[in-house]
């Protein structure tokens, strides 16, 4: 087996001086140094070819396989593997190939200046991603360590914060931590109004006001925090949905007959990294899915105007499943003969038509049927009263 020729070194603010004796070697005998502007500054006393992130940033595998059989070096922020490119390059090229350099990572200087157990907060990057997805993990005294694309990042996080009733949280942004340049600067997201430099890292200490907006990651947000023409999944069926669909990290789930896609948001924010594919036809009800999932953390979702079963070709195969709108035969079929081994599919219907063909399909394939019936207190005049709302059918299953 050939030896590793690629390296891929982490390094602080305090540049070549922070690197171990054995690192620093790696990097002075470089041929080639990959990086940034800023990691290139750290290290401009090293003599070697100087290579820029190319643009768009997916050359970047091509562009280093290119380089095999030279002493190559990329340069990182940090720990590589933490929110980092070194994750990304072990996927693309075969990580026996590769030596890791890791460097005390931001997360584990912002937690030391902090004073925070890092074991018990929530790390989280919106450096080059959304700044929404953040929003999920806004909960009562929790702490966040978020790594920010930049210098407006601290000022829409405490956005965030105020119009979820978090106002009082105290954020504290810490820059170029390590170096000698290093800066902090302190406050309540209500009242943040700090110029901050590009290269930060935020501290927040979610402060809830008795009002706040409370939005557990655990399924079954309630209805009205989702803009919706009334044809959603409820509450209490969402919770049971999800349950059944079981939400498990990086997992694709194929939402079809999305509508306000209540269920495929609550997916994605049950699990880290979980995705989400949303199939409705009907533009308003994608317009509100969209704004949905930007209120509620799960920017990423994906959506797709189609009819099934035709919509469903060509994607990716999918973890879970869950039918909410267009039911039919050979939806089912599409949808079932795409669904990964283990997967999960979880389909509701309320018509008599459509329960009818769970029950065909049940009796056909197994799984669990089950009906469920959900009545709210609600005033009646003066009294108050059990509402009904239309049972719903479920069929559940799991590929095996």
């Amino acid at each position: 087996m050939s030896a590793p020729w690629l390296h891929i070194v982490g390094i602080g603010e305090d540049g070549m001086d922070g690197l171990t004796p054995a690192t620093r070697a790696v990097v002075e005998a470089a041929e080639i140094i990959i990086g940034g502007d800023r990691h290139h500054h750290l290290s401009d006393n090293v003599t070697a070819t100087r290579v820029a992130w190319p643009s768009p940033f997916d050359a970047l595998i091509e562009q280093i396989n290119g380089f095999q059989g030279k002493r190559v070096v990329i340069l990182a922020t940090g720990d590589p593997l933490w929110f980092s490119v070194g994750a990304r390059i072990g996927r693309a090229i075969d990580p026996k190939q590769i030596v890791y350099h890791p460097q005390i990572s931001a997360f584990q200087l912002t937690a030391a200046r902090m004073g925070w157990s890092l074991a018990d907060v929530e790390t989280l990057t919106v450096h080059g991603r959304p700044v929404h997805q953040m929003v999920a993990f806004i909960q009562p005294d929790q702490r966040l360590i978020i790594l920010t694309t930049g210098a407006d990042t601290p000022g829409q996080i405490a956005s965030f914060l105020a119009e979820r009733g978090f106002g009082q949280s105290r954020m504290t942004v810490l820059a170029h931590l390590g170096g000698e340049q290093e800066q902090r600067f302190e406050g309540i997201a209500a009242e943040w109004s700090h110029e901050v430099p590009a290269f930060n890292t935020l501290a927040v200490e979610c402060i809830a006001a008795p009002d706040a907006a409370l939005l557990p990651r655990v399924p079954g947000l309630e209805d009205s925090l989702f803009q919706s023409d009334g044809t959603m999944t409820k509450q209490e069926v969402r919770a049971a949905t999800l349950a059944k669909l079981m939400p498990m990290r990086g997992a694709l789930l194929w939402d079809i007959g999305a509508g306000c896609g209540s269920v495929a948001i609550e997916w994605m924010r049950a699990a880290r990294y979980a995705r989400a594919i949303a199939i409705e036809p009907r533009p308003d009800r994608r317009a509100m899915a969209a704004e949905n999932a930007l209120a509620l953390g799960a920017p990423k979702l994906e959506l797709l105007d189609g009819k099934t079963p035709a919509a469903l070709d060509g994607l990716d195969a999918p973890d879970a499943i869950f039918i909410g709108g267009g039911l039919s035969e050979e939806t089912f079929d599409k949808a079932w003969g795409s669904l990964r081994p283990l997967g999960r599919l979880v389909a509701n219907a309320v018509t008599l038509e459509s329960e009818a063909l769970l029950i065909a399909l049940h009796q056909k394939h197994g799984g669990q049927l089950a009906k469920i019936s959900v009545n709210r207190a609600e005033a009646v005049g003066s009294m108050t009263g059990w509402r009904p709302f239309m049972p719903v059918t479920q069929w559940s299953l799991v590929k095996r």
